[in-house]
């Protein structure tokens, strides 16, 4: 079985560049015999049935399916069943790996089954309509899609391993991703979004682990930091309102005041009262 932290930890630590994103529809009953591959690519199954047998071993690739293979490997595939076989195909190149990660997961064929997303479709429509942009910031949109969906499809396959419910370290990352990310705009659907839960269901089990509502969580959080900086100096109110993420000064100051029962700058006063 592949070791999903692994092969997270090499495309987190290595360069890699997109050669290649492709969409295919393929006829019913099409066979494809001693095809060697060229390149290290990834197969996301979005509609049909396929049988594929890579270097000897047997897999089947349904909606839903994510396939990987590196190059040199032989496969034969066929459609099976009476509709088009549909999917995706990405291909990249990773460099400046480390010698602990050379001849491990991304030098395998692997299937992963994250379960059908379509968060994920919608990236890759996203990353094949860009896949011929030029210039560095394209090339950088494109290198950030295809960054998503692994992390997407990578999170969904720990979240099915997990079973129904998500463990508690699922959770301890979003509370971490939160805690580092406090000063951007934050939203319940993106938060569910990074870990591939609905917005219902990740809102439930934060929740339940921590007591708080995810939004309720970023707000406190953000209270606690703008007291801080109230606490180490002058720093305008409205600086401080933007560091932790609000454009709105008289907004952020009725959320202070709501939490700490006076405003930011009531909160100064008595600070400079009691040195």
């Amino acid at each position: 079985m592949i070791d999903l932290d692994k092969l997270a930890e090499i495309f987190a630590s290595g360069s890699c560049d997109i050669e290649g994103a492709y969409r295919l529809v393929i006829q019913p009953k099409s066979i494809l015999r001693d095809f060697r591959t060229v390149k290290h690519g990834f197969l996301f199954i979005i509609r049909g049935e396929a049988k594929m047998c890579v270097n000897g071993t047997a897999y089947e690739l349904l909606p839903g399916s994510v396939f990987h293979a590196a190059p040199g490997m032989q496969l034969d595939s066929q459609v099976i069943g009476q509709s088009e076989f549909e999917y995706y195909s990405l291909f990249y190149r990773l460099d400046k790996l480390g010698d602990e990660n050379r001849g491990h997961e991304c030098d395998a064929h692997f299937k992963l089954e994250p379960g059908a997303n379509p968060r994920v479709i919608e990236l890759l429509i996203m990353l094949h309509q860009n896949a011929h942009t030029l210039g560095g910031i394209g090339k950088l949109r494109v290198k950030e899609l295809f960054l998503s969906i692994v992390h997407q499809v990578l999170v969904g396959c720990r979240y099915r391993e997990s079973g129904s419910f998500p463990s508690k370290r699922v959770i301890e990352e979003a509370i971490a991703y939160i805690n580092g990310h406090y000063m951007n705009p934050l939203t319940l659907d993106e938060l569910a979004e990074l870990h591939a839960m609905s917005p219902k269901r990740f809102s439930y089990f934060f929740h339940k682990y921590t007591g708080f509502r995810p939004i309720d969580y970023v707000i406190n959080y953000r209270m606690e930091r703008a007291s801080e900086l109230l606490k180490a100096g002058h720093f305008p109110i409205r600086d401080i309102a933007v560091s932790v993420g609000y454009a709105n000064q008289l907004y952020f100051s009725r959320v202070f005041k709501k939490k700490f029962g006076v405003s930011p700058s009531a909160y100064t006063h008595k600070i400079d009262n009691h040195k």
